[in-house]
């Protein structure tokens, strides 16, 4: 907010926001945690305390709130790390931009089979459509592997294709096996450049299912908030940044037909294919809340440049609301994707606890 201290009108407004056990500051500029974390209350950031409170009590479980690059609000242990299931999707679109950033891959558009010749000798009746796929169909989730559609013409929301995904990237891409991961790829490309303070592993239930605390998740947004800036470095490439989060499947891409075809082998990471819909809102392995098949945006009454990182139906994740300053972050919660009337409503009330009104 800025503030012109001269003037008896302003005077009068800077009165009246006092009795109303407001804060009054000038526009904030975005900090950046170090080891930990720094605080300040919700009104000394424009945030109603009576309405976080609200969003927590609806959500439940456990989590916190950031804006501006201050904490602003915890619920429950936000220190604890644990599983985060499918919202730890965007680590690896992130490894993949890190990796065409270093040379590693020529770009999204590589064919995955220079990593995975296997893929080369599947679908004889079909053309041999497997040797099209690119790292750009895994990181949309249009590979469609195992089912007859070609790459890139169907959504296939799999949890074996994404271990295909990860385990070509972890594995060949970076030449890291996963008992090594942590060591040499997720500590220095991410937990080590955004400080993470809690308890980090990319090996938790399974190999490439990261255990991460509510809070140092909100670092990673914290980054993407700021265009892959982190104080005064630029530890990620902001065009990457910029494209991981704007760039959503058109709604004229279908969900596959799930009619199958010849696959390789692969392993579980949790559950099987074909679980949904991206309803013209998944960017490169990030949720956007744009509309959907029914016209409207997945969260209506939510700001339209909302990003997201869910997992288990929206259980556990982390959201950016880039116009407000603000990111959430939180686990063991209820079903903010997957129950979308609990998850409108939610965002509504934590975007309007900052002041923000529907259209």
């Amino acid at each position: 907010m800025r503030v012109n201290l001269a003037g008896p009108a302003v005077g009068f407004l800077l009165l009246t926001w006092l009795a109303a056990g407001h804060a009054i500051a000038a526009e904030v500029q975005p900090v950046f945690p170090e080891k930990h974390w720094q605080s300040r209350t919700p009104a000394e950031l424009g945030l109603d305390a009576a309405g976080l409170a609200r969003f927590s009590a609806m959500v439940g479980g456990r989590g916190c709130v950031v804006r501006h690059g201050y904490m602003a609000y915890t619920w429950g242990d936000a220190a604890r790390a644990a599983d985060v299931a499918s919202a730890s999707k965007p680590f690896y679109s992130h490894l993949m931009f890190q990796a065409i950033a270093e040379g590693r891959l020529a770009g999204p558009d590589e064919k995955v089979a220079k990593y995975r010749p296997e893929l080369n000798s599947l679908n004889a009746n079909l053309g041999y459509k497997d040797r099209q796929m690119t790292f750009r169909h895994l990181a949309y989730q249009t590979a469609c592997l195992g089912y007859r559609e070609p790459p890139g013409t169907a959504f296939d929301y799999n949890d074996r294709t994404m271990a295909l995904f990860w385990d070509t990237l972890v594995n060949v891409v970076y030449g890291v096996p996963w008992e090594e991961a942590d060591a040499r790829l997720f500590r220095p490309k991410l937990a080590d450049p955004l400080e993470f303070e809690d308890t980090f592993t990319a090996n938790g239930v399974k190999p490439g299912r990261p255990n991460i605390s509510p809070r140092d998740f909100a670092r990673f947004g914290l980054l993407y908030l700021n265009r892959g800036k982190w104080r005064d470095r630029q530890v990620f490439d902001a065009r990457y940044a910029a494209m991981a989060i704007s760039e959503p499947l058109p709604l004229s891409i279908p969900r596959t037909k799930a009619e199958p075809a010849e696959t390789c082998p692969t392993r579980s990471i949790g559950g099987g294919g074909n679980q949904g819909d991206h309803n013209g809102g998944y960017s490169w392995l990030w949720w956007l809340n744009r509309p959907a098949r029914d016209g409207r945006p997945w969260y209506a009454d939510a700001p339209g440049d909302m990003f997201m990182a869910l997992g288990h139906n929206g259980r556990r994740g982390m959201a950016v609301m880039p116009s407000l300053g603000l990111i959430v972050s939180w686990n063991d919660a209820g079903e903010l994707h997957g129950d979308r009337s609990l998850g409108n409503r939610a965002f509504a009330a934590l975007a309007q606890a900052a002041g923000w009104k529907p259209k």
